[in-house]
C-alpha cells in the first residue's frame, strides 16, 4: 500500500467512525483497526487527534464546495442563487451521507462552534458564500434584515434536518420533494 493510499484509509476509516460514534467514540486505536494499519501510523500523517479532525473537516469542505458552486453565478438574481445553493447542497448530503453526519458532528461540537464562531464574527477566512448571499439579499432588500446567526438557522436547519431524516429513512427526498423543501426554506427568509 503506498503512502498515499495508507492516509486515505486512515481518512475513510475515521470519516466513518466519528459520523457513526461521535469523535470521542472513536479513538485512534479503532480508526487504525478500522484502516488496517498501526496506530502509530497515523501519527505519520496526523500530529494528533485534533489535527485529524480539522484536516478531515477541511477534506469534506473540499469536496462539498465545487459541487454547490459549479454553475452558481453572483450575476443571477438572490432568490435563484439561493435556490441553486440549497438544492445542490441538500443533493450533495443525500449523495454523501458520510460526509453529511460528519459535519453533523463537527458543527455540533467544540470544533464546530469555534469554527462557526469565527465565520459568523468574520475572523475566519475561506468559504463564504453563503454569508455573501445573504449579505448582498439583506442589501438588496431581498431576505429579511436579520443577523447571520438567524438566518442561516432559518435557511439551513430545516434543510439539515430533511437531509438527516432522509439519511436515516424517515423520509424519501425525490427531485420535487428536495424542490419544495429548499422553496420553504426561501419563503423563511425571504423579505
Amino acid at each position: 500500500m503506498s503512502k498515499n493510499d495508507k492516509r486515505e484509509e486512515i481518512v475513510c476509516a475515521a470519516l466513518e467512525l466519528i459520523a457513526e460514534n461521535g469523535f470521542h467514540g472513536a479513538p485512534m486505536a479503532m480508526i487504525a483497526e478500522r484502516a488496517h494499519v498501526g496506530a502509530g501510523t497515523i501519527y505519520r500523517y496526523f500530529e494528533n487527534k485534533d489535527v485529524m479532525i480539522t484536516e478531515l473537516y477541511q477534506g469534506v469542505e473540499n469536496r462539498l464546495y465545487p459541487v454547490i458552486l459549479e454553475k452558481y453565478s453572483v450575476d443571477k438574481p438572490i432568490r435563484e442563487r439561493f435556490i441553486h445553493l440549497g438544492t445542490t447542497l441538500l443533493q450533495y448530503f443525500i449523495e454523501n451521507p458520510i460526509d453529511f453526519r460528519y459535519l453533523e458532528q463537527f458543527h455540533n461540537s467544540p470544533y464546530g462552534v469555534a469554527y462557526r464562531r469565527d465565520k459568523i464574527l468574520g475572523k475566519a477566512e475561506g468559504r463564504d458564500v453563503f454569508m455573501q448571499l445573504f449579505e448582498a439579499g439583506i442589501s438588496q432588500q431581498v431576505i429579511k434584515d436579520l443577523s447571520l446567526v438567524i438566518l442561516f438557522a432559518l435557511a439551513f436547519g430545516p434543510l439539515l434536518a430533511v437531509a438527516r431524516d432522509h439519511i436515516l429513512g424517515f423520509v424519501g427526498l425525490d427531485e420535487i420533494l428536495i424542490n419544495r423543501t429548499i422553496e420553504a426554506c426561501w419563503d423563511g427568509i425571504k423579505r
